[in-house]
């Protein structure tokens, strides 16, 4: 199973800050936490330093992270414990931090103080076109219930993301350019602000939180407890893989970026350049809605600029197995599809940068990539395709404003050096810009609001200060 299939997208899962103690936390007051009054309080399950369950409760998906102790883990049941949670922190001068899938880059899905988990909201309801997600409901629960339907949303790969975090930064997954972003298809979402207030949101009930909701990111406004989304029938659907030699790797990027951002809304693709211990790889990866013939019809041209695939392997297959695929987990059940110890899923140690690409590569650019790749690994850049209907979307229309970009980039590097992330990230700025995902959150960016929120920053800024006046949510890139 290759684990940098489920570590792509969306939410989903965390790079290395450069201090394993998150920068947003801040010294308690004198007062001392009466935790046994909050954990009277909670519905749910607060745990502590020293209870048996702590070593599990404080971990995040990225073992890196493993240092970072918080003083407390609510395990939230219902928006009134995170309510509750929320008082507490506020009366206490405490630090505070959402938490849904885990899966942050740079770890701030963690704290010194208490972490808000919401994992247990995690039913997934369907009525009447509509799926109602808890925020801490895991992609590939929500994949599956909803298959069982004949329907879905458009999410990320990764099966152990929170849907949550996911939905807050956009969502970018392979069915986005059919459907939308996740955010795109929210219609709209409970969350607790600051002051402990439950909030339903929507166009017409607090539209300018809503709008923030939809690509602002997570741990900014509020703890976000539930979503709704309309959802989109399913079908099954063709997967593909085409693999070449390395001495095709910039051939391959100059065919690929000319061809998958502008193809039919049903095809999506992926380009892996990627150097193992066993050596650089060229592969392309996707899925398609039509018919195997179409799909043919579809590659053709991209095949014949690159030349004939050492390997090719197309077939059809369900919506939920196809999901399965591309989320690396495509020969387990849908319980082993979880993280261990209930599922299969391991933690793994890596870090990541991005860049979102509003212009293609060109040669000097395409030769600057491939030659950062071809450095000794192991490490791999993650192209994925947007266009279609992330790009019918008005940059302002939602707080994600990437609407024009051709394709995301994920740098992505095994463990926890980032020496490798960080020279190729430089050598692609001048060619890519300073575009990146707030989904794929970076501790290194300077210049952050401008590279995450482009023209909407101000108006992020301005939700912030009307729902956090006081910034109890504190992130260090905080909007």
């Amino acid at each position: 199973m290759d684990r940098r299939h489920f570590l792509r997208a969306a939410a989903l899962a965390p790079a290395l800050a450069p201090a394993l103690t998150p920068a947003f936390d801040r010294p308690a007051r004198a007062q001392a936490p009466d935790w046994a009054k909050l954990r009277r309080g909670l519905t749910g399950t607060l745990v502590l330093p020293g209870d048996s369950a702590y070593g599990t409760a404080r971990r995040l998906f990225n073992p890196v992270f493993d240092r970072i102790r918080p003083r407390g883990v609510a395990y939230c049941e219902s928006a009134a414990d995170v309510a509750a949670s929320l008082a507490f922190v506020r009366a206490r001068g405490l630090p505070v931090t959402a938490r849904s899938g885990g899966h942050s880059y740079a770890g701030w899905s963690t704290g010194t103080g208490l972490v808000v988990d919401v994992s247990r909201m995690n039913k997934v309801r369907y009525a009447e076109g509509r799926a109602t997600v808890g925020a801490g409901a895991k992609l590939i629960d929500v994949f599956s219930t909803l298959a069982r339907h004949g329907v879905g949303i458009p999410a990320g790969t990764c099966p152990t993301v929170g849907v949550g975090g996911l939905a807050l930064g956009g969502g970018i997954g392979v069915l986005s350019r059919k459907y939308g972003l996740t955010c795109d298809t929210l219609e709209s979402v409970r969350i607790v602000t600051a002051d402990g207030r439950i909030l339903d949101c929507d166009e017409r009930r607090h539209p300018d939180l809503f709008w923030a909701c939809r690509g602002g990111g997570g741990g900014n406004f509020g703890v976000a407890v539930s979503f709704t989304f309309r959802t989109h029938a399913t079908r099954d659907l063709n997967v593909f893989f085409l693999r070449w030699p390395w001495a095709k790797a910039g051939a391959a990027l100059t065919a690929w970026q000319g061809w998958a951002p502008g193809a039919p809304d049903d095809l999506w693709s992926t380009l892996h350049l990627t150097r193992d211990p066993g050596g650089p790889e060229v592969r392309i990866t996707g899925v398609h809605q039509g018919s195997r013939a179409e799909l043919d019809r579809l590659l053709a041209p991209v095949v014949a600029r690159i030349g004939r695939p050492t390997s090719r392997n197309v077939y059809r297959t369900s919506y939920l197995q196809a999901m399965k695929v591309m989320g690396g987990c495509s020969t387990l059940t849908v319980d082993q599809c979880h993280p261990s110890p209930h599922g299969r899923l391991g933690r793994a140690s890596f870090a990541a940068k991005s860049h979102l690409a509003y212009r293609p590569l060109t040669p000097e650019g395409v030769r600057a990539m491939v030659a950062e790749v071809n450095r000794p690994g192991p490490h791999s850049v993650l192209i994925d395709a947007m266009g279609g209907a992330v790009a019918r979307v008005r940059p302002d229309a939602t707080a994600f404003p990437h609407r024009a970009a051709l394709y995301s980039v994920q740098y992505y590097q095994e463990g926890a050096d980032r020496s490798w992330l960080r020279r190729i990230h430089t050598a692609m700025a001048p060619h890519l810009g300073d575009h990146a995902y707030v989904n794929y959150i970076d501790p290194d960016l300077k210049d952050w609001r401008a590279a995450y929120y482009g023209p909407n920053a101000a108006r992020l800024a301005q939700v912030k200060a009307a729902y956090d006046p006081s910034r109890l949510f504190r992130l260090p890139q905080g909007v």
